[in-house]
């Protein structure tokens, strides 16, 4: 235990690293910010299917030799969220359905055009760092994160503003559209912040496991909490400790474990205990 600690003051000692800490927790904070919004619409895998669709894109960035990314993946990602959430109300194609559509159709794209179009001699390793995250979270550059730390705050700042909408829109946006809610203009707002978490969260975890940092969090905290301020408090509050703890001990442990799945390995434990603990509150109660 002690040698962690020494090889973990060491690894602090460098600027990257308190980059991808900083970063890292944004991220999460980020994340859960919407996680119990999208959970509570019974749009849980968006953020899934999202990441495909910047994995798509950023594929296609690669091969068109952009090197700045982000033009291509940010707008597609953006568009893709709101025309995912704007279709979820379709009775001809449930929410479930479009995501699975837009999910496959874009992965398959991204790895096709990957494997068409190498842009290294392996591609293997792109994808699968792509995929399930890689270290590119330890080579940010400063400007990389103040881009971050100022996404991040034009997040918590919008979903500040419109608290109250938005909680509106969740619960019943029949009945908040009957009171005179612009309910496609929130529906809107959520798609663009849901889209900007994704981008932002690529590097960290990788496009297959970014649900789980958007899920997890929120389904932790409903196991305990019931109001939607104390289950979204709860749940930012238990993102930002899990991805923080998750960073440390990939960073820190000799075995040099993958950030992303670390990250989620640890969310995953804190759900157990989370889980207990409802399971005991609701004993106590009865």
């Amino acid at each position: 235990m002690s040698e962690f600690f020494h090889r973990l003051n060491d690894y602090l000692q460098f600027p990257f690293v308190r980059y991808a800490l900083i970063v890292g927790v944004l991220i999460a904070l980020c994340s859960s910010l919407l996680g119990v919004t999208l959970v509570l619409k019974r749009f849980s895998f968006i953020g899934d299917g999202l990441s495909h669709v910047a994995f798509g894109a950023m594929a296609v960035a690669a091969v068109v030799g952009l090197t700045n990314q982000m033009m291509i993946v940010m707008p597609v990602t953006i568009l893709c969220a709101i025309l995912l959430l704007r279709t979820g109300s379709n009775a001809r194609m449930k929410g479930d359905a479009s995501v699975a559509l837009v999910s496959v159709f874009a992965l398959a794209l991204g790895y096709l055009l990957m494997n068409i179009f190498p842009t290294s001699s392996n591609v293997s390793a792109d994808v699968c760092g792509t995929l399930f995250g890689s270290t590119s979270v330890l080579t940010l550059t400063k400007v990389e994160v103040w881009v971050s730390v100022g996404l991040s705050l034009v997040t918590v700042s919008v979903f500040a503003i419109f608290y109250n909408r938005i909680f509106a829109v969740t619960f019943d946006e029949s009945f908040a559209k009957a009171t005179g809610v612009k309910t496609t203009l929130y529906n809107l707002i959520i798609a663009v912040i849901i889209a900007v978490v994704i981008v932002l969260a690529m590097n960290l975890v990788g496009s297959l496991l970014i649900s789980a940092l958007i899920i997890f969090p929120a389904l932790s905290a409903m196991r305990v909490f019931k109001s939607f301020r104390s289950v979204t408090i709860a749940s930012v509050l238990i993102s930002m400790v899990t991805a923080f703890v998750g960073l440390i001990l990939a960073i820190g442990l000799k075995q040099g474990l993958p950030v992303g799945p670390t990250i989620v390995m640890v969310q995953a434990g804190a759900f157990a205990v989370f889980f207990i603990a409802g399971m005991i509150k609701q004993g106590v109660k009865r």
